[in-house]
């Protein structure tokens, strides 16, 4: 028989190997207990019982969308105009939303014409923003669309002035797309859902106009107050996720000035047949 040749393998054991785990894992890996695993379930959600009915409300839904943001904060150390800008907006937004649905009476007493948002909700680059419409009148609620349009106009006329020499390049144009409808909400009322979100947000991006609301659910004609009724003029648009010929009303103004090109999205009543 021919010698039995012995092998010896050496394991060798690579830099910063030293403590992994048996199973393969690396050194990112960690050691946690029971109850810290447990601590990562739906309630980081904060969404309550989400296992208690849906209840129905009608509402008027306002996505508004800063246009730029994700500009503004991709710019160099934007770490440090970020928390500036959002502080400062947040704060004239509400002061701005309290005012205009501030009404004063004779006296020193002042009221709301209608309630205030039973939602409000950061959504990254704007605001979702929902009141509730179930004790609103027809006149109300065209009169809320034509004051969160006000809103819009604001931001360009005051407060984008003003942080414009606080922080670099901030963002230029606050959009706003609103719609009605039913809305359901989750976790006793913690959050909402419903079409008529999806739709607003879908109208705060519609071309390059700032402000835009479905006729469907907003009686213009014969409940839009006065000074705001010459604001708007009517287009049929496509709409995805929501119809190919859906009416809407646009800031004429703004219409006006869109490019021949940017034109052809819309439509005119008398273009199909009403």
């Amino acid at each position: 028989m021919g010698k039995v040749r012995r092998v010896i393998v050496r394991r060798v054991r690579a830099p910063g190997s030293r403590g992994s785990l048996p199973d393969g894992r690396g050194n990112n890996s960690k050691l946690i207990d029971n109850e810290t695993i447990k601590r990562f379930n739906p309630s980081v959600l904060e969404l309550g019982d989400i296992n208690a009915p849906c209840r129905e409300k009608e509402a008027v839904a306002a996505v508004f969308d800063l246009t730029g943001f994700t500009a503004f904060c991709n710019q160099v150390d934007s770490y440090l105009v970020i928390p500036k800008f959002l502080n400062d907006f947040l704060e004239w937004f509400f002061s701005n939303i309290r005012k205009r649905i501030t009404e004063k009476d004779y006296g020193d007493h002042s009221t709301l014409w209608t309630g205030l948002p039973i939602m409000v909700k950061f959504l990254g680059d704007g605001l979702l923003v929902l009141w509730d419409a179930q004790k609103m009148t027809e006149e109300q609620i065209c009169q809320l669309a034509g004051t969160l349009h006000k809103v819009c106009c604001a931001y360009r006329t005051e407060f984008y002035p003003r942080i414009s020499m606080v922080v670099n390049k901030p963002p230029a144009t606050l959009r706003c797309g609103v719609a009605r409808g039913k809305v359901y909400g989750i976790g006793n009322d913690k959050e909402y859902v419903g079409h008529c979100i999806n739709n607003a947000t879908r109208l705060s991006r519609l071309s390059s106009l700032t402000f835009c609301f479905p006729h469907r659910g907003f009686q213009v004609r014969e409940h839009m107050p006065a000074q705001f009724r010459q604001v708007f003029v009517p287009k049929y648009v496509s709409i995805p996720g929501v119809g190919d010929n859906e009416l809407v009303w646009v800031v004429n103004e703004e219409y006006s000035r869109l490019t021949e090109k940017n034109r052809e999205m819309f439509r005119s009543l008398e273009t199909v047949g009403v």
